[in-house]
């Protein structure tokens, strides 16, 4: 009986001790004051607070345990773990974002620098070298490098056709002012563009410009691109708001365990990255493209080098001129016979003084710039950066949870688990949205994907199509595809009589802008440099947009 009796006590004594554990109410409640503190603190009034624990069964979120927390205050809380972590998405992509763009200001600056440099030297030189034969057709040459910075900056223009139209109206000018003699009419003049093809009147120098030009500036502009568009895709991805149930699953994650009592238990590693892995499952999506996109910058930059790089062709654009006004002087006397033979004799200018004999030959600068060190160290330091985020998108969730979430440094079974403080026994999930089907902590549905980050999937897709054509030494068709037709300071429309002459061109090949104009154009040049809504989506896109169509159906239709 004496031991029944002692084995009942004992029964007891342990029964009182699990209560005063749990915050039974045969137990004295527990004090809030570690709540108020931290409630207070994130800016909330305390009128709400309960001074201690009261029944949880109003809570819709945490564990209804007895707790610290009201309903309006389980709910502050949530939005308010949803804003941080919102706010913690925005400040990495922040970072990522102003990475890009300072690549993009160097680069942008220097290929700027060379063009810029080609251009002071030929004003500096041309009028001691070739006299009227350039002070006469300064605009032209000034047109020329207009153009060649607006097709750079992705205007609606394609090269080879810019370079032939120069070479035709120069032709017209200087052929006349070598021969003052004679009248040549307009139909003269289209007689002798007709068989200048074949006459070469400005010998190899325009054949070699176009190809040399044509693969320089078209690795130039697509790289520059390329950092335009990764920066307006992180822009975009970073404005994706955060769903409910990742709303619910975070706010379980930062501050039930304040509510239940145990706020000094922080989140067990694995439990907060199969929190985020959930959250920013659609994001994890953008790794394999973006990779793609910027492996493909990364093998661009191989083109900048030599004879036919960057670096050679547009700090010496005036070269290829010089050259080419040389020869047509060189070649003046075999020219006007074989335009005669063609063309027939023009009339003699009463008015006009007689042929020209005193002929000036303007230096050639050395075809080959030697590097200046300059664009190398930028590329190898872009290398180094873009190697660095390659994988950004998968890796967000542990770096949110490494450096936002103050994670638990204490063992296993002391971290918070979503339940009580306690070790964290299911596995982490993989990355993605299809990985997230059985996520014990984010019921995601992984027929839903989002729409605005499977645009920007598209665009990286896109992008990294026009840097292999580039790599090529080919400028393909390509128009934005974004879902609000904006870029990093795209102008709109058609301005001018930009369109008009696109359109006016004999060629089937006409080019559609990137509309991801280069940040710090002025608002002039802005609008110079967007003209999408003058063609068609290019018939390129079409295996894309299927691509698209199959992805946002999901893994049923695959």
């Amino acid at each position: 009986m004496e031991l029944r009796a002692r084995g009942w006590w004992l029964l007891c004594a342990a029964a009182a001790l699990v209560a005063c554990a749990r915050g039974d109410p045969a137990s004295k409640s527990r004090s809030c004051s570690e709540v108020r503190q931290i409630y207070g603190a994130k800016g909330f009034s305390l009128s709400d607070v309960p001074q201690a624990e009261i029944s949880g069964e109003h809570l819709r979120i945490c564990p209804q345990g007895y707790t610290c927390c009201t309903s309006e205050m389980e709910e502050n809380l949530a939005n308010r773990s949803r804003a941080e972590l919102e706010t913690a998405l925005r400040d990495s992509s922040r970072v990522l974002q102003a990475m890009l763009a300072t690549q993009l200001r160097s680069f942008d600056d220097h290929f700027q620098h060379l063009l810029n440099d080609s251009e002071r030297t030929l004003q500096g030189t041309f009028p001691g070298a070739f006299g009227e034969l350039y002070t006469q057709n300064t605009k032209a040459f000034r047109d020329l490098y207009a153009e060649l910075r607006l097709y750079y900056r992705g205007a609606n223009l394609h090269l080879e056709e810019t370079l032939a139209e120069f070479w035709a109206r120069l032709l017209e000018r200087l052929f006349k002012q070598l021969h003052p003699q004679l009248l040549l009419p307009d139909d003269y003049l289209d007689c002798l563009g007709k068989q200048a093809e074949a006459l070469r009147p400005f010998g190899e120098a325009p054949r070699e410009l176009r190809l040399r030009a044509t693969r320089a500036f078209v690795a130039a502009r697509s790289f520059v691109q390329g950092l335009g568009v990764a920066s307006d895709v992180v822009r975009k991805v970073a404005q994706v708001p955060l769903g409910p149930e990742c709303s619910r699953a975070v706010m379980k994650l930062v501050y039930c365990a304040h509510c239940l009592g145990v706020p000094g238990a922080r989140p067990c590693p694995d439990y907060c990255r199969n929190v985020l892995k959930g959250c920013l499952a659609n994001q994890a999506d953008l790794d394999a493209e973006w990779r793609n996109l910027l492996d493909s910058m990364v093998l661009i930059t191989d083109k900048f080098w030599g004879t036919s790089g960057v670096e050679s062709v547009i700090g010496s654009v005036h070269t290829w001129l010089a050259e080419a006004i040389n020869a047509l002087q060189d070649n003046r006397d075999t020219l006007t016979a074989k335009v005669i033979q063609g063309c027939g004799n023009p009339k003699v200018n009463p008015q006009g003084s007689g042929p020209e004999e005193k002929r000036r030959r303007g230096k050639l600068a050395p075809r080959e710039r030697p590097p200046s060190g300059a664009l190398e160290k930028l590329v190898s330091e872009a290398k180094a950066q873009l190697r660095d985020v390659q994988d950004f998108w998968i890796s967000l969730p542990g770096t949110l949870c490494s450096e936002k979430m103050a994670l638990s440094t204490a063992s296993d079974d002391r971290c918070w688990n979503g339940m009580a403080r306690g070790r964290y026994l299911p596995e982490v999930m993989g990355d993605g949205l299809a990985n997230q089907i059985n996520n014990p902590e984010v019921e995601v549905d992984i027929t839903k994907p989002d729409m605005t980050i499977r645009q920007q999937i598209m665009q990286l897709k896109i992008m990294t199509n026009r840097l292999r054509s580039a790599y090529n030494g080919n400028d393909v068709d390509f128009q934005d595809a974004s879902d609000d037709g904006s870029g990093s300071g795209s102008g709109d429309g058609c301005p001018d009589d930009r369109c008009g002459r696109g359109a006016s061109r004999k060629s089937s090949s006409s080019r559609t802008p990137l509309t991801h104009a280069l940040p710090g154009l002025s608002e002039q040049e802005g609008q110079k440099t967007s003209a999408a809504s003058c063609l068609q989506p290019p018939t390129f896109l079409l295996p894309f947009l299927l691509s698209l169509a199959l992805t946002v159906a999901g893994p049923r239709w695959r």
